[in-house]
Order: C-alpha cells, then sequence, then structure tokens
C-alpha cells in the first residue's frame, strides 16, 4: 500500500505501524457471549427518530420530480430502441452467416 509520509506518521502516532512503517501485528480480541447488549428500540421510538430524519430531507419540488422523470423516460426509450436495433442488427447477421 502506498502512503505518503503524513499518513505514515498519523498511523504511527496511533500505534499501527512501528518506526520503520511496517504494520504491527495485533491479535483481535473475540467478543464475549456475554457483553452487555443495547436494548431494543421500541416500535414508536422507532417511527419518531424515522420521522424526524425524514423532515431533514431535501424533497425536490413537483417541477423538479417531473423534469427528471421526462429525462428519464426519454433516455430509456432511446436505450431501450438502441438496445432493439442492435439485437436486430447482430441476429441478422448470425443468420446471414449461418445461411452462407
Amino acid at each position: 500500500m502506498a502512503m505518503n509520509r503524513e499518513h505514515k506518521r498519523m498511523l504511527q502516532k496511533q500505534g499501527q505501524l512501528d518506526a520503520e512503517g511496517n504494520q504491527k501485528a495485533e491479535r483481535r480480541k473475540a467478543p464475549s457471549p456475554t457483553a452487555p447488549k443495547e436494548p431494543r428500540t421500541k416500535p414508536r421510538q422507532f417511527v419518531r427518530e424515522v420521522n424526524a430524519e425524514l423532515r431533514k430531507v431535501a424533497w425536490p419540488t413537483r417541477k423538479e420530480t417531473l423534469s427528471l422523470s421526462a429525462i428519464v423516460l426519454v433516455f430509456l426509450i432511446f436505450m431501450t430502441a438502441l438496445i432493439a436495433a442492435f439485437d436486430f442488427g447482430f441476429s441478422e447477421a448470425v443468420l446471414w452467416i449461418i445461411n452462407q
């Protein structure tokens, strides 16, 4: 992995690299089966949090939605026609080769 000096120094400060810049081998700890689990979120709290997040979303206007939908529809029609043309052309070419 190529890294610049700043990145190498940062990793050395964090203790992930030794003085020469080689990664330190560490054993990962297995998760303990008795680790305390977070309590489940109740459905009512979940719905409240989802609604709070949805209020933060910048929703497009009706005009933006219609114009972008029209662009997608035109592109879809164009790509469908293009693929159909290629399919027809290749099938005709294969039939021409087989019939020779």
